[in-house]
Formats: C-alpha cells, sequence, structure tokens
C-alpha cells in the first residue's frame, strides 16, 4: 500500500522543510511548493491532502482554496487543512466559509497536526453539524482551545484566572461530552467538529 500524498505549500524554507521532515518521519510522502502557483501545479497527480500557508507570495492561500472548492480545479472534497501564523478570528471564519477542513496555527503543534491528518485520511472525519451535540460549555471550549496549544492546566487556570481544579474538572466534562479519553483526542475532535481552532 502506497503512502498517502500530502502537498504542503508553504513558501518559508524553513517551516517547509521541518514540516516535511516531520511528516515523512511519520511515513507519509510528501510534496512541497513554495507558491500557490506551484501548488497547483502539484494538484496532479492528485494528492490525498493538502496543507497551505495563507500568507504566499504569488496568490492567498484564501484565494487558491476558493478555486479548489470550485471544482474545477479538482473533486471538492480534498482535505485542505490552513497552517498559518493568522490567528485572528476574522481569518478563520474566512477560511471555514471557503471549505476549509481544518485550520491550525503557528508555531505548529505536531501532536495535534498529526492526529488531524490521520482523522482526516481515515475518512471518518464529523461534519460541523454534529457539533451541536455535544453541548460544550464556553469554559469548556477555552480550555480546550489552549489545551491544544499545549499549556498544561496549570497554565491554562493562570491564562483564564481560575483554579486549577476548575480547569481539570472542565477538562473531564467535556472529555465525557465527546466520548474520548484523554485531552488531545477531545482537542482534535473539536477542531474536527469546527469548535475550536488551535
Amino acid at each position: 500500500m502506497s503512502a498517502p500524498r500530502i502537498l504542503c505549500i508553504e513558501d518559508h524554507p524553513d517551516t517547509a522543510d521541518l514540516i516535511s521532515e516531520v511528516l515523512q518521519d511519520e511515513g507519509f510522502d510528501v510534496t512541497v511548493a513554495g507558491t500557490a502557483s506551484d501548488g497547483l501545479d502539484a494538484l496532479h497527480p492528485r494528492p490525498d491532502l493538502v496543507l497551505c500557508d495563507i500568507d504566499l507570495p504569488d496568490m492567498s492561500g484564501l484565494d487558491l482554496l476558493a478555486r479548489i472548492r470550485s471544482g474545477k480545479v479538482l473533486p471538492v472534497t480534498l482535505p485542505f487543512i490552513f497552517v498559518t501564523a493568522f490567528s485572528q478570528r476574522g481569518h478563520q471564519m474566512q477560511a471555514r466559509q471557503l471549505g476549509c477542513d481544518d485550520y491550525v496555527t503557528k508555531p505548529i503543534d505536531f501532536e495535534l497536526l498529526l492526529a488531524i491528518i490521520r482523522h482526516r485520511l481515515s475518512g471518518q472525519a464529523e461534519r460541523p453539524q454534529d457539533s451541536t451535540n455535544y453541548r460544550l460549555t464556553e469554559r469548556e471550549l477555552e480550555s480546550l482551545t489552549w489545551a491544544a496549544r499545549g499549556k498544561s492546566s496549570a497554565d491554562i487556570a493562570v491564562i483564564l484566572k481560575i483554579a486549577e481544579r476548575t480547569v481539570n474538572f472542565h477538562m473531564d466534562n467535556a472529555m465525557r461530552k465527546l466520548g474520548v479519553a484523554t485531552r488531545i483526542q477531545a482537542a482534535v475532535k473539536c477542531a474536527m467538529l469546527g469548535l475550536i481552532s488551535p
């Protein structure tokens, strides 16, 4: 069985090399493109998944996504994940509206990124409309967002100005509602559902 092919569109060589090295070490076949134009060329043969920066030199990653989702370039079902330094909610909302599957902010949490990639490639990704079933509170989502960014319970307690035991309470509740055993699984599931943006 051939390795899943991932197209990484990233104009910063150091970042592109790091992503490529990590993914190759995990058994993926990685093609790197430094511009949106090169990325479009690299869509043939079709990759299994695309990782893309937003701030590209020749075309915004958002514009590139819009072209892909138009159906004129490839089938619209191609999994597409933004990996970007833009953490503003406006960028994230625009990306979701254009049809991106996930949105990961830099610096990259590779454990989270790999979990998202594997989930997308499994063909079992849950759709956003399922998110209402879980009824997560605002505090639970805030706690999971910071956990997805690599923060400990102690760190999250300081950030949210609440007790560490309260953070653990919110985490435990969220994991129970989501039906998962670990925080990283909870964070990945929420990211899949569009409930948080790591």
